[in-house]
């Protein structure tokens, strides 16, 4: 086992006969992470907890999973059961839709949830369709802004997924809410094979690393390459962690998702590989204290 503790920054548990999830559901299409029916089966706790076998996992935070949008509030719900039975997840990132005008009731219920530390909303959007998430760009939207800056007022943090194009647009409106913690997911999920994709990444990341209370996960690196091996992913988490500092930087293994491009250890022994130059004191950051800290989960580490 690694001895290094592990506090999981992004899993996905998901029972398909609870709950619905439309990227889980047929007919499967091509979309950002390929075709997703490999993993359109339960995913429980104890899925999870078999892939980590190898794993000083201390802490797990659960991040929306794409539920049918009616049943957030139902998901978080299922969540808390299993944190009360099982004592995981330690925290849950919830579902609310920013952009909707009646979304403080919602914003709200999710809040008064022990575990509920934060919301995540994807905000992906992308002129290729087989990239985009949403149909437009709600990241444009007033009543969006104002969605977001309503976070504070629950004591939640936001988990950032989008696109690095949308990056310097969102600086101003982090800026604004320092009380607003900001966790970019997924390495700012970079497209390397467009035109300037590298530039507009590295342009992102710098723009929104000047805030001090924004982070960023290592993780979904097979959304960059979904052949990915150690050399080609190397540079981009040793430059995010470059931009971010090893303390502000959150190692996560996105299961099952990105078990589409690789089983669970192969990503996390590639991570082990990449940062095992670091000081002892700076991988215990990365691999667990910071996540302990940004998601406020209170563990011993």
């Amino acid at each position: 086992m690694e001895a290094i503790p592990f506090v999981d920054a992004h899993v996905h548990l998901w029972d398909l006969g609870h709950i619905r999830y439309p990227w889980l559901t047929p007919p499967f299409a091509e979309g950002p992470a390929g075709v997703t029916e490999p993993i359109a089966r339960d995913y429980r706790l104890d899925d999870y907890c078999a892939d980590v076998g190898r794993w000083n996992v201390r802490g797990v935070v659960h991040i929306d999973a794409g539920a049918d949008p009616s049943q957030a509030l139902d998901e978080t719900k299922w969540l808390e059961a299993m944190a009360a039975e099982r004592g995981m997840p330690n925290a849950i990132v919830a579902f609310a839709p920013l952009h909707d005008p009646g979304v403080e009731p919602l914003l709200e219920a999710q809040a008064a949830n022990s575990h509920v530390r934060g919301i995540r909303q994807i905000v992906n959007w992308h002129t290729n369709p087989l990239r985009t998430y949403t149909p437009h760009d709600v990241t444009q939207a007033d009543q969006w802004w104002a969605g977001f800056g309503l976070l504070a007022r629950y004591g939640l943090s936001f988990d950032l997924q989008c696109y690095a194009g949308q990056m310097a647009g969102l600086a101003p409106l982090i800026e604004r809410h320092p009380d607003i913690p900001v966790i970019i997911n997924h390495i700012g999920m970079p497209i390397p094979t467009e035109r300037e994709g590298l530039t507009r990444w590295r342009h992102g990341l710098r723009t929104l690393a000047q805030s001090p209370h924004v982070a960023i996960k290592l993780s979904g690196v097979g959304f960059i390459d979904r052949a990915w091996t150690v050399e080609s992913i190397r540079p981009f988490l040793l430059e995010a962690i470059d931009l971010f500092g090893t303390d502000r930087c959150l190692f996560a293994s996105d299961s099952p998702t990105d078990k589409l491009f690789a089983p669970f250890d192969q990503h996390l022994e590639a991570y082990h590989a990449i940062v095992a130059d670091f000081s002892e004191d700076e991988r215990r950051d990365l691999f667990g204290r910071n996540a302990n800290r940004v998601y406020r989960l209170e563990l011993d580490l």
